[in-house]
């Protein structure tokens, strides 16, 4: 089964931007992202506001997530850090959308696929998503390699929300990438995370697992990963 990045059942994605108010990270109720940290950025570096185009911000946010559990999996978790396949863009109005278990991949929407650990986006959601601001495509695909994450772990390492989970690590990779030096943020990036965040948000509050949870839910659970790191991240009983 996949785990999708929102829920998008009757409305189109397109439908439900354009009627949603543009939301700062201000407006959420949860409280505002913390300011990313300020750092030098190498030349070489991935930065949000590099890429011109959906792909290059894909490309770079790929590479920035990788690298960050590559680099720091062993400071938290035993084994060997395997990233997840990425099988990337596809199309999920096509007739030959690719599947997970069985069961087409779903449309405007992004997944991790256990069983076939990879991870995947329909980039009709990245790009209404790109035209809101770039961090949306770091955000997206740092939240689905969290489940691929979440998928490597122990249970008990695993939260019950797992989504609100998956957002704590995004933070975590995000804002920790942004102390490695290998990701830099613009001015409004976390603006634009939480505007993500908000417009991907479940109407009501986070009442079960396949539930991402409302604004304000989203926005502190990211938040949190971002202040306190991937062990902020895990169940109260293994912090």
């Amino acid at each position: 089964m996949a785990v999708p990045w929102c829920r998008r059942i009757a409305a189109s994605l397109l439908t439900v931007l354009t009627v949603l108010t543009l939301l700062t990270v201000s407006g959420c109720g949860g409280g505002g992202l913390p300011r990313p940290p300020a750092t030098s950025r190498p030349a070489s570096a991935p930065d949000p506001g590099a890429g011109d185009s959906v792909e290059g911000d894909i490309d770079a946010a790929v590479t920035t997530t990788n690298t960050y559990w590559s680099t720091h999996w062993n400071e938290f978790f035993t084994g060997t850090y395997r990233p997840p396949r990425v099988l990337g863009a596809y199309d999920g109005a096509a007739a030959d959308a690719p599947s997970c278990g069985g069961t087409p991949l779903p449309d405007d929407n992004a997944v991790y696929c256990p069983g076939g650990d990879y991870v995947a986006w329909d980039m009709d959601l990245m790009r209404a998503g790109h035209r809101r601001g770039d961090a949306w495509v770091y955000l997206v695909i740092a939240h689905e390699w969290g489940h691929a994450v979440q998928n490597r772990l122990d249970a008990g390492l695993v939260d019950l929300a797992r989504e609100l989970q998956a957002d704590c690590l995004a933070g975590a990779v995000l804002f920790g990438a942004a102390r490695d030096n290998t990701l830099t943020f613009e001015d409004g990036d976390t603006n634009e995370l939480g505007d993500a965040l908000s417009a991907l948000a479940d109407a009501t509050p986070w009442t079960n697992t396949s539930d991402h949870g409302n604004a304000s839910q989203r926005v502190s659970a990211f938040s949190r990963g971002a202040e306190s790191g991937v062990k902020g991240c895990l169940p109260n009983a293994v912090r």
